[in-house]
């Protein structure tokens, strides 16, 4: 698991594309048969992904990382399968997440083994884990059952569905909140105007993305944006402090998921167009 640290937002300005990168772009979330797994000290979320193939993946890691006997002792988990069909195997349950579906895995589950069904179209299963206080019952969600809503138009190239999966009116977490955002043919920005949220941070993942094309993700202070270019199914971690926007050369779906002081969809500072710079 390789490890990420907290920045200040006057030293990230100062960073060049390579550092900032180094910083906050995760650039490889899949592999054949490997868990990847990336924990930053934004609020301790780790970020990652499981790609079975042609073997089981186990969720396991360097357990002195985290200073507990197994990984969701005093943690929970956000699952959202973008690949082919799979299974998820949670103490012994199996669970069938097909592509864009959600599972929630609470805090003291111990063993969790994820499987694809098809070898030829394996399952992608995107993770997110945060530290837990309580727990909460292993639950799976869909499209069709989450909370979702229309926003933006054509008229500003951001018309989108927003999907909430894991918050305070769907399944139930102790601080993980979870969703994906889906643009249709011919928007590409999201999240604009933009926002800040200081009391929690976020990490965007993009897929749906053609493979020659790009999302321009926007970070930083208000005051002092930064762009990363990401690639398909890549990922980004935003500061509590920073601006989290982005415009694709082309539309594309994101899977957003926050941890921090409270799980209010709504809880955000409004940022107007032009306050930036």
């Amino acid at each position: 698991m390789e490890r990420r640290f907290a920045s200040h937002p006057n030293e990230v300005k100062q960073f060049d594309t390579e550092r900032l990168r180094k910083e906050f772009h995760i650039p490889v979330i899949f592999a054949p048969d490997e868990l990847k797994l990336v924990l930053t000290h934004e609020d301790r979320m780790i970020v990652g992904g499981a790609n079975p193939v042609t073997k089981d993946v186990v969720l396991t890691t360097d357990l002195k990382e985290l200073g507990v006997t197994y990984f969701l002792e005093r943690r929970e988990l956000g699952i959202i399968n973008v690949g082919g069909k799979g299974t998820v195997v949670v103490d012994g349950t199996e669970y069938e997440v097909d592509t864009k579906e959600c599972l929630y895995v609470g805090q003291g589950s111990k063993d969790v083994i994820f499987k694809s069904v098809d070898a030829a179209k394996p399952a992608k299963f995107y993770l997110n884990s945060a530290p837990a206080h309580q727990s909460y019952p292993t639950t799976k969600t869909n499209l069709a059952e989450s909370e979702s809503g229309a926003m933006g138009g054509m008229e500003n190239a951001n018309e989108r569905t927003i999907h909430r999966f894991i918050h305070t009116n769907g399944v139930q977490s102790a601080q993980l909140v979870m969703g994906m955002t889906q643009l249709k043919a011919g928007s590409m920005w999201n999240t604009m105007p933009s926002h800040t949220h200081p009391r929690r941070m976020e990490a965007y993942f993009y897929f749906d993305l053609p493979e020659d094309q790009a999302v321009f993700h926007l970070m930083g202070e208000p005051t002092e944006t930064r762009h990363i270019v990401m690639h398909n199914e890549q990922a980004v971690i935003s500061p509590s402090w920073s601006i989290h926007s982005g415009v694709g050369t082309h539309n594309y779906t994101f899977i957003w998921s926050m941890a921090g002081d409270n799980k209010r969809y709504d809880d955000m500072d409004a940022v107007s167009i032009k306050e930036l710079q």
